[in-house]
C-alpha cells in the first residue's frame, strides 16, 4: 500500500509528471454499455468520495490509503505495453483526479479511444471533446443521489452513454421520469439500465421498461457472467 498524494497538479499541468492514486490496470473485455464484449483497456484510479449502498468496487474507494502512486508518464507506458486502442478510466472516481483530464486529452492525441465512468457527480464539460463519457446517475436506492449534478445530463454529446443502476420501483420511476424530462435517448448514444444483483429482478425491470416504452438499452454486467463477480482485474 502507498501513502496518497495530495492532488495539487492541475489540469494545464503536463499530466505525464503528475501523480495519481491507482488501482489497478488491467485488460479486458468492456462489461457494458454500447461496446460490451469489445477489448479494452481499465485504468481504475483509487478514490471516491461517494458511498453507494450498491458499490462493487469497495476496495477503490479510499483516498488517503491506496494500492499504488503511478505518474502518468507510468500509466501511459502501462497503456501502452498492454497494446489495446481502447482506453477506459475508471474509478472509484476519475474526475476526482483533476491531471485525469489533460491525461485523457494526451491519450487521445496518440490516436486512443478513451473513456471515462464518472459517478455522475463531477461536472463533465471538462473532457475533451473526444473523450466518451459515460455519466453513471445515483438513484435513490444508492443513498448518492443528492449528490447528482443533473446538469450533467444537458452537457451529455452525441458519443456519450448514461447510466442507471436501479434496485427498486422507486429506482425505476426515478431514472424514468429523467430519461423522459431531458430526452436522453436523442442527447446521447446509449441510456443504459441495469438491476442491483439481488435485490431486483432483472425481469421486473424488464417489464416495467416495456410496459413504459421507455427507450433505454437493459444490460447486464458481462463480466460478472464469464468470470466471478468477486474477481478482480477483468
Amino acid at each position: 500500500m502507498a501513502t496518497a498524494p495530495l492532488f495539487t497538479t492541475t489540469i494545464d499541468d503536463d499530466p505525464r509528471t503528475a501523480q495519481f492514486n491507482v488501482s489497478e490496470i488491467f485488460y479486458s473485455i468492456q462489461g457494458e454499455g454500447t461496446r460490451a464484449g469489445l477489448p479494452c483497456t481499465f485504468v481504475r484510479l483509487q478514490g471516491c468520495t461517494l458511498r453507494c449502498s450498491w458499490c462493487d468496487t469497495p476496495y477503490a474507494l479510499e483516498h488517503r490509503t491506496v494500492e499504488q502512486v503511478m505518474t502518468g508518464q507510468q500509466i501511459v507506458d502501462a497503456i501502452r505495453a498492454i497494446g489495446c486502442s481502447f482506453v477506459e478510466f475508471t474509478g472509484g472516481e476519475p474526475l476526482e483526479q483533476p491531471a485525469v483530464v489533460p491525461l485523457m486529452q494526451f491519450l487521445c492525441d496518440e490516436g486512443y479511444d478513451v473513456a471515462v465512468e464518472t459517478g455522475g457527480h463531477c461536472d463533465i464539460s471538462v473532457l475533451d471533446s473526444r473523450v466518451i463519457a459515460i455519466v453513471d446517475v445515483k438513484c435513490p436506492g444508492s443513498k448518492m443521489d443528492r449528490l447528482n449534478d443533473l446538469a450533467n445530463l444537458t452537457r451529455v454529446r452525441p458519443h456519450d452513454e448514461v447510466k442507471f443502476v436501479v434496485a427498486s420501483r422507486g429506482d425505476y420511476e426515478f431514472a424514468r421520469d429523467l430519461v423522459r424530462e431531458h430526452k436522453l435517448e436523442e442527447r446521447c448514444a446509449s441510456v443504459l439500465m441495469s438491476c442491483v444483483p439481488d435485490r431486483l429482478p432483472m425481469a421486473q425491470c424488464v417489464s416495467w421498461i416495456l410496459t413504459d416504452a421507455l427507450p433505454v438499452r437493459f444490460q447486464v454486467q458481462m463480466h460478472k457472467i464469464v468470470w466471478s463477480p468477486e474477481t478482480r482485474g477483468v
